[in-house]
């Protein structure tokens, strides 16, 4: 039998079907985005950007409504006094909820580090250097016990925190017999645990060195976050820790090390308060957990870990500042402050949700 001829096997003819092909580049989205679809890109890629507009808004809104006043050098720096230890605590909840993971504890840790300040000055004669040094090991330690039980025994970090506070709150309480230092016996103990207090005035501005403290350590983890391999490590292990395993992350040290900055940043967070009342009280900062969950979630992070800007919950903080002194100005039933707080931040999670639709 003779072979079949090669028109009969148009398989075999390579170079016709090849010139006979489509030349035309594949393309798998050829709609066009909306403005509405490209705004939506950009606050994924600017996760600082929806704060940032509302704060803007809030400020030009009780500008229109209070005038001037509102504007005054005194006022803004009145903002900022008000949210100086909300933005530190803030701070250490970021670090923690980029992992997507949650400190409740934060608020009891930053407690007890002011009183085992004030105790080891006051109490035991210890120089307040040395002192502020012992508060910032007890911070240091209870956020190394939060890291070690989510990263080594795998149990949630909502569970842990919850448990933390508890044991925090009330070692505080036991420790402290419920007394408070008063400012006297800190002045003539160790001035220096008042020295978050001090004023810097500037003009008709007033700025304590608490507030300096915030933007000093906003801007150190801004850098660290932004510019460093912990950072992107960090963001590595709240967005995919499976994968950032896999990529030669080290989770567990990296989840510990997170817990353990944020313990000593809750410390830092105890030194401004005692600096911004005066004394040492077991009983301040009580819901300092709350209000730091407040400003992250206003500020645009998302709950789910691996987005989110340091400098969202700075901008969180401010928007909750801004508006207690507004409409404390205005001369509003204060209820009406946490009606609005909740408010903005139910939406802040729904517009993350919209957001987060552009990722998936």
């Amino acid at each position: 039998m003779s072979e079949p001829k090669a028109a009969t096997k148009p398989h075999l003819e390579y170079e016709n079907v090849l010139s006979g092909s489509s030349k035309q580049v594949a393309q798998f989205d050829t709609n066009d985005k909306t403005p509405l679809q490209k705004f939506q890109y950009f606050l994924h890629s600017s996760p600082a950007a929806v704060p940032l507009i509302v704060l803007v808004l809030s400020l030009i809104s009780f500008g229109a409504i209070l005038g001037g006043k509102f504007f005054s050098p005194f006022a803004l720096t009145l903002i900022l006094q008000q949210v100086a230890i909300t933005g530190i605590i803030g701070a250490a909840q970021t670090l923690v909820i980029l992992t997507a993971g949650i400190d409740l504890s934060v608020g009891a840790i930053m407690v007890l580090s002011s009183v085992v300040m004030g105790q080891f000055a006051v109490h035991y004669g210890i120089p307040g250097p040395l002192a502020v040094l012992c508060g910032f090991i007890v911070g240091g330690v209870c956020g190394f016990i939060n890291g070690f039980l989510v990263a080594r025994i795998k149990l949630p970090p909502f569970i842990v925190t919850l448990g933390m506070w508890q044991i925090v709150l009330a070692a505080n309480f036991l420790y402290s017999a419920n007394e408070t230092i008063r400012s006297q016996d800190l002045v003539t103990s160790a001035p220096i645990l008042q020295f978050f207090g001090e004023n810097l005035r500037l003009g008709g501005a007033v700025l304590t060195y608490g507030v300096i403290a915030l933007g000093v350590l906003v801007a150190v983890l801004w850098y660290v976050l932004n510019n460093t391999a912990w950072g992107r490590h960090l963001y590595a292990v709240g967005d995919d820790p499976d994968a950032a395993e896999l990529a030669g992350v080290n989770v567990k040290r990296m989840l510990i090390s997170v817990y353990t900055l944020s313990g000593l940043i809750c410390a830092l967070g105890g030194w401004a308060m005692i600096g911004r009342i005066g004394s040492v009280s077991p009983t301040a900062g009580q819901f300092a957990n709350i209000e730091s969950i407040t400003a992250v979630v206003i500020g645009g992070m998302s709950l789910f870990g691996g987005r989110g800007s340091i400098m969202g919950m700075l901008f969180g903080a401010l928007i909750v500042g801004v508006f207690q002194l507004g409409l404390r100005m205005a001369g509003t039933d204060p209820q009406w402050t946490y009606m609005l707080i909740g408010v903005l931040i139910i939406a802040a999670v729904a517009i993350d949700q919209w957001i987060r639709k552009v990722a998936g």
